[in-house]
């Protein structure tokens, strides 16, 4: 069983509080196969990554720290992306006008299984370039590039994650920003979709149809389908009210267990009457 935790809310939905606490309840394995964070507006939680010479994001550290297993966070999310703003306006490699990518890391933390890809038209900040063996990493200097290098490199990627989603008894998968599914091959049992103060509960089987049909938008160099454009094709099993939080309590994820447990309990009868056919 695996349950997919989606953002219906663009900047901050909350999908990791919801996920950790779920972790909490089930007792099972997370993963966030996507993240990114911000050298600018998350410096201190990429200083602090490359003081140990590695990149990975919070919300990665937050599933691997609920999960109290051993797991390193790079070992649940194959895939990090580093961005920086990109002031004065214009379109960097990716199309964005207001930040540019600069490093994305492919694998598991591991020296020897870890691949890096560049942005070649962008300057890498100096404490980035020294704290990362960059020496072999991937340059790319154009879409159609890092599209290749997207099905060389990161499709695989995704693919050995994909099948220890689908052996793992319960795995709780957190998607990336409002990308409605953050592996193609995935197949959700039960869908949560989160936003403030709400959680919507899907089928698993309808919503992936439901994403197979949804317009796309190009965004990271591939054709991603935005969770709004694909809730709109579904109506929700359950809506479970989420309480707010003060930020003690979103830290630990028993008590996140505790304040959202009807909406987990909800989740999980879902996921029950998906498996039972």
């Amino acid at each position: 069983m695996n349950v997919l935790v989606v953002g219906a809310d663009r900047v901050d939905a909350g999908k990791t509080t919801f996920t950790v606490g779920l972790l909490a309840r089930t007792g099972g394995v997370g993963y966030k196969p996507r993240a990114g964070n911000d050298f600018w507006f998350d410096h201190d939680d990429c200083r602090r990554a490359l003081a140990e010479g590695r990149l990975y994001g919070k919300d990665a550290a937050r599933i691997a720290a609920a999960e109290r297993s051993d797991r390193p966070p790079e070992r649940l999310n194959p895939v990090h992306r580093l961005w920086r703003p990109s002031p004065g306006g214009g379109n960097g490699l990716l199309g964005r006008s207001d930040r540019e990518f600069l490093i994305d890391r492919i694998g598991s933390g591991d020296p020897d299984s870890t691949t890096y890809v560049r942005n070649a038209t962008a300057d890498l900040p100096e404490s980035v370039a020294e704290a990362l063996p960059l020496e072999d990493a991937i340059p790319v200097e154009s879409v159609e590039t890092l599209n290749d290098v997207a099905e060389r490199e990161y499709v695989p990627a995704f693919e050995r994650i994909a099948d220890e989603i689908a052996a793992a008894d319960v795995a709780v998968v957190e998607s990336y920003g409002d990308i409605a599914i953050p592996i193609r091959s995935l197949e959700p049992t039960v869908v949560a979709a989160v936003e403030p103060r709400r959680v919507r509960i899907y089928p698993g089987d309808r919503y992936a149809r439901a994403c197979d049909v949804a317009s796309s938008s190009p965004m990271d160099g591939r054709l991603e389908k935005r969770t709004d454009d694909v809730l709109e094709l579904l109506d929700p099993l359950e809506r479970v009210e989420l309480p707010a939080l003060p930020s003690e309590e979103r830290s630990d994820p028993e008590s996140v267990a505790t304040a959202y447990e009807p909406a987990y309990d909800t989740v999980l009868a879902a996921a029950d009457r998906a498996a039972d056919g």
